[in-house]
């Protein structure tokens, strides 16, 4: 895999603006994505780009920063931080004008053409949905 470090962050540029370009370029058209938004897998660049719209719906100074990366053959484990500000209909629930901040852990498998395939995310929603008030934690 050429230069994993290079294209996460490419990725990180990808999600925080959502070029179409970039993600025709990093996400192979083949690639499915399964969220717990979607009953069906989404697949492809488009697919991708809708998960960044739908977060940016709700929070759209949402910004996703990369942390730390480990890398193994083909794949990228990566931690990330989000924050953003709950400033648009979010899961049915008005604005709030909260704002959080969150990490995320997602494993991102690539082809032989440096693309993703498939991305696996630690269930990162979950503390988002309770600094915005629309669940309550322990």
């Amino acid at each position: 895999m050429t230069n994993p470090a290079a294209l996460i962050k490419e990725f990180e540029t990808m999600i925080n603006t959502a070029d179409k370009q970039l993600a025709e370029k990093l996400i192979s058209k083949d690639a499915i994505f399964y969220t717990p938004v979607s009953p069906e897998p989404l697949h492809g660049p488009e697919g991708y780009l809708s998960i960044v719209y739908w977060m940016r719906s709700g929070f759209s100074d949402v910004q996703w920063k990369l942390e730390e990366t480990i890398t193994e053959n083909n794949k990228i484990a990566v931690r990330w931080s989000c924050t953003g500000t709950h400033d648009g209909r979010f899961m049915g629930v008005e604005p709030s004008s909260k704002k959080f901040k969150t990490e995320f852990i997602n494993f991102y498998y690539f082809n032989s053409k440096n693309q993703i395939t498939n991305d696996i995310a630690a269930e990162g929603i979950i503390p988002i949905l309770a600094q915005i008030g629309l669940i309550k934690l322990p």
